[in-house]
């Protein structure tokens, strides 16, 4: 079986469903804020209010879904381990202030290295496979959304929330909440582009799954 995209073909119409789906998400993402900023004014993008909350939800299903990947289908083994492990000590650093206060002073970092050093030990142990993995999931739509999200959530909304841009814009009537606001936002739309990613990522792996196992029974 040749290892290119046409390989696994995908309807029109499954993908204007999936478009049509991340649209409504969006849109969802946009109004729960607007909803958390007029509505919680004591919770407003706190760790307990719609944005924060909404962030570890998309992680945690992110991880659900690559773990299905990887156990299940098991496709493409080395990629969704490293996946996992960087989105699994992404999903760790969000309740960074709840292990700080519950558990004990930075101990999500004690976890995040306990998540990425086997992980990347296990892949460079593996480093030609996991070449090969690359360069096919190199040529998919999912790797494309994960990386839009990737330098939303972890390059532009740090940018874009810097305590000085927004003091530039708002100069005497700068207000701390509306820098977390606007920093919270687009990392939470960063998050949603990689849940989409991986939502990408299962749709594809299930018709390579299918594919495997027809070639199986027609040999």
């Amino acid at each position: 079986m040749h290892h290119t995209s046409s390989a696994w073909p995908i309807g029109i119409g499954a993908l204007f469903l999936r478009a049509t789906l991340y649209l409504l998400i969006t849109g969802a993402i946009a109004q729960g804020a607007y909803l958390e900023a007029a509505y919680l004014p004591d919770l407003r993008f706190s760790e307990l209010a719609f944005t924060e909350l909404t962030q570890t939800g998309f992680l945690t299903l992110a991880c659900g879904i690559l773990l299905y990947v990887r156990q299940r289908l098991n496709v493409w083994p080395n990629v969704t381990l490293l996946l996992l492990a960087f989105l699994g000590a992404s999903l760790v650093r969000e309740q960074d202030a709840f292990l700080d206060a519950y558990v004990a002073e930075h101990a999500w970092k004690v976890l995040v290295a306990a998540i990425i050093l086997p992980s990347m030990t296990r892949v460079a142990m593996n480093w030609r496979r996991f070449a090969v993995e690359l360069g096919q999931y190199a040529n998919s739509f999912s790797l494309g959304l994960f990386t839009a999200g990737f330098f939303t959530t972890y390059a532009f909304s740090r940018l874009y929330g810097r305590k000085e841009v927004w003091q530039a814009v708002m100069q005497e009537r700068y207000l701390g909440s509306i820098k977390s606001m606007a920093e919270e936002v687009v990392e939470l739309m960063g998050y949603a582009l990689i849940l989409f990613a991986m939502i990408e990522l299962l749709l594809l792996a299930r018709r390579i799954y299918r594919a495997r196992l027809q070639a199986t029974s027609s040999s």
